[in-house]
């Protein structure tokens, strides 16, 4: 959590560059996080059940490019509004776990833009 006297986030409005990050970061968790559930309950189903891996093949290298840049965006967003580090990477990890990156992303949003 960031505290009360940073200067990126105590005015009522957010920064530019603290706004430019916000959006990079929902939009990249949105991506991961959709990117994710293909992996996992399309192409993950079509290797091991349909004995297909060209899902797999595809999807897996382009969620793993994907997840480094949505990293990226986190300490990115990090860095500017200066999360501590154990929040960073709770941030970090909501890409790995189906469903948490959209709730991550929701949260992050919620608490940068109600200040």
């Amino acid at each position: 959590m960031t505290s009360p006297a940073d200067p990126a986030t105590t005015a009522s409005t957010l920064t530019p560059a603290v706004k430019s990050a916000l959006t990079r970061y929902r939009v990249i968790a949105y991506i991961v996080g959709v990117m994710l559930l293909v992996l996992l309950f399309v192409a993950m189903p079509l290797k091991y059940f349909g004995d297909n891996p060209a899902a797999m093949n595809v999807v897996g290298p382009m969620h793993g490019f994907l997840y480094v840049v949505y990293l990226l965006g986190a300490f990115d967003l990090g860095r500017r509004v200066r999360w501590t580090l154990p929040r960073l990477l709770l941030i970090a990890l909501a890409g790995t776990i189906p469903f948490v990156s959209f709730y991550a992303e929701r949260k992050v949003t919620q608490e940068l833009t109600t200040r």
